[in-house]
């Protein structure tokens, strides 16, 4: 079988909070490394979020 193009990544915040987001990203056509500005509850503001690896 042929290996998936989607896969799941982890968007942990830069606020220090511990807070992350789980979503998919086609590794084919975006290459570099996702960062988007969403909503931390903990932190109670938008701050960037980073992508890491899911362990």
């Amino acid at each position: 079988m042929a290996k998936a193009v989607s896969t799941k990544i982890k968007l942990i915040s830069s606020a220090d909070t511990g807070y992350y987001y789980v979503t998919k990203k086609n590794s084919r056509t975006m290459t570099e490394k996702l960062v988007m500005k969403k909503y931390d509850p903990i932190a109670r503001k938008h701050v960037e979020f980073r992508e890491s690896k899911i362990k």
